[in-house]
């Protein structure tokens, strides 16, 4: 049987697609910047612009795509940068509302996945603790199909670093910035459950694949109930 193929929108280096790949589908990355590291077929393109053009041009993966996952650029959501004056509307483009638009316009299953503080639905709030792994990293997931929320398990201490001028030690790591006793990239390889990732700039873009695994796996039981 053949697997589903979704198309991995913003994709980065490719941590919500190994987590849909293991529940079940094939994926097919669409970002604007080269990803070497990505584990999967790959095209290096504006995402919005495969969107628009979705139904406009034959492509040999057109027919075959059963669901949409998108990781718009998240600067604009960032709290820590919504604290910071110098961010402007300029420099930090919120794309979530035109994609949430072209997602809409498409008979397809989708998600927009962003940061803490994102304007989307809360459909989904993941943690890291919810699945065992060495972050906190909470994310959001607007779906357009039923899911179900895990409970929210508490944290077992502190993220590990310094936090004004105290050291704080924990079970997690930050994974994002350089300094700050933050960790090495095999840490945060580990934490994250991202091995085959090699930068601090690939890890600290992307989600753990626990995240899109239980995302994709209720993904899945929509799409073989609709066929």
């Amino acid at each position: 049987m053949s697997r589903p193929l979704l198309l991995d929108l913003f994709c980065g280096a490719g941590g919500a697609a190994v987590g849909y790949h293991r529940a079940g589908f094939d994926v097919l990355g669409v970002d604007l910047a080269p990803q070497p590291n990505y584990p999967f077929r790959f095209i290096q393109a504006d995402a919005l612009d495969v969107l628009d053009d979705f139904f406009m041009h034959s492509r040999p993966w057109q027919g075959r795509v059963a669901a949409v996952h998108t990781s718009p650029p998240c600067q604009a959501s960032c709290t820590l940068i919504k604290g910071n004056q110098r961010a402007t509307a300029d420099n930090h483009v919120d794309l979530i509302p035109q994609t949430r638009e072209m997602l809409a316009a498409l008979d397809l299953p989708s998600v927009i996945e962003n940061v803490q503080g994102a304007n989307i639905r809360r459909d989904l709030t993941l943690c890291g603790e919810m699945f065992g792994l060495g972050v906190i990293r909470h994310r959001y997931f607007e779906c357009s199909f039923p899911v179900v929320q895990p409970a929210h398990v508490k944290h077992r201490g502190r993220v590990r670093g310094w936090r004004h001028g105290e050291y704080h030690d924990g079970p997690y790591v930050a994974v994002y910035g350089d300094g700050g006793g933050k960790g090495s990239i095999e840490e945060w390889q580990t934490a994250m459950g991202v091995p085959w990732m090699k930068t601090r700039h690939e890890i600290a873009e992307s989600i753990p694949p626990a995240y899109s695994e239980y995302v994709g796996r209720q993904l899945l039981q929509v799409i073989e109930v609709a066929a």
